[in-house]
């Protein structure tokens, strides 16, 4: 009996440590994005060998970039929602999951961060928390999303385009004479909210036929910008491959094609053109399919018909623009949506501790 009592001793000697120091490799981000907040618990374990796992991901929605297209700020009602949402959250990580208070990150996207007040929501972050928010440009969020979202086998013949609630951002690399490679970032300051905001100004009502016709007329200007965006870095017209991610496209995916498990996923740019009709012009069928199938139903629950189509518009332009697109090979990244996050966190993780 005295031998089974040292032996367990020795062996929660042994073990505290290691269960001590196995909290120390978990991390956790608070992403304030256009349309929601997403929420993203990690386990870093070997950063130098890339060994990272994704424990949990969630999101909760609160449109905090409704208002920024149209009157240049986000509204003092979203801004309180997403600090409830970010609150409580936030102890949810540190008390719940456990992760070390120096360990959780509260970041705030490009697309929030073309709002004028951003300063007021950064103090009631600190208030809430006691976390400093940072915003990240949409530079290096595109050059995040590159290393998230696109097999390091590609990097060199792909970009990335991420349509977000806010804005459009994304990116390519090139390899230069010195064999460095080069990251290049692409930019358009519509995403599926902000667009969805400029056309309602120009509306008279709630009607959905003319916030199609207002949509339609609203084209050559999208055309116009996205052209402007890729004339700005024409390499990316010559990449073989494009990975798209972002809300706009989980959207398009799981309604047309249904949810994947696949980290990337192949379609042509026919399935977009066939799915942008049937949100134009037949949105009863998702409404029905939404009742039997709780994936069409999340998608449906977080976007309405407006934004989808003007999500639908923006990844329609951006593809169009594109010479030869049918010859171009095109994914859909499922984990776009955290990649850039993940990204930030196991580079900001670096700087809280060493993990070898």
């Amino acid at each position: 009996m005295k031998i089974f009592k040292l032996n367990f001793t020795l062996f929660l000697v042994l073990l505290l440590p290691a269960l001590l120091f196995s909290q120390e490799n978990i991390f956790a981000g608070i992403e304030i994005g256009s349309k929601g907040i997403k929420m993203s618990v990690i386990d870093v374990f070997n950063i130098k060998k890339g060994n990272i796992n994704v424990k949990s991901y969630w999101t909760e929605n609160v449109a905090i970039a409704k208002g920024i297209s149209t009157e240049g700020n986000m509204t003092e009602e979203n801004m309180n929602k997403a600090i409830e949402i970010i609150s409580d959250n936030y102890r949810k990580i540190m008390i719940e999951m456990k992760v070390p208070e120096a360990n959780i990150f509260i970041v705030g996207s490009s697309g929030v961060a073309m709002a004028n007040n951003t300063q007021i929501l950064i103090d009631k972050v600190k208030a809430a928390t006691g976390k400093d928010l940072e915003f990240i440009d949409a530079q290096m969020e595109g050059k995040m999303l590159l290393k998230g979202c696109v097999p390091p086998v590609d990097y060199k013949n792909s970009m990335i385009l991420d349509i977000g609630g806010g804005n459009t951002k994304g990116g390519y690399i090139d390899v230069l004479n010195n064999n460095a490679f080069i990251f290049f970032p692409l930019s358009l300051n519509y995403g599926s909210v902000t667009l969805t905001e400029s056309i309602i100004k120009k509306t008279n009502s709630t009607d959905i036929g003319e916030y199609n016709s207002r949509s339609f007329s609203f084209l050559p200007i999208l055309r116009e910008q996205v052209d402007a965006m890729y004339k700005s870095k024409p390499q990316a017209l010559r990449k073989e491959k494009v990975y798209l991610s972002g809300g706009a496209v989980w959207a398009f995916y799981t309604l047309y094609k249904g949810v994947t498990k696949e980290a990337f996923s192949q379609f042509k740019l026919e399935d977009v053109i066939n799915y942008d009709a049937i949100l134009k012009n037949n949105f009863r069928k998702f409404e029905d399919l939404a009742k039997t199938d709780e994936d069409v139903d999340k998608v449906l629950k977080t976007y309405s018909q407006k934004y989808l189509i003007s999500g639908s518009n923006i990844l329609l332009v951006c593809l169009e623009a594109i010479p030869d697109i049918n010859s171009k090979k095109l994914y859909f990244a499922k984990e776009g949506q955290i990649a850039w996050l993940i990204s930030y966190i196991t580079d900001r993780s670096t700087k809280v501790k060493k993990i070898y």
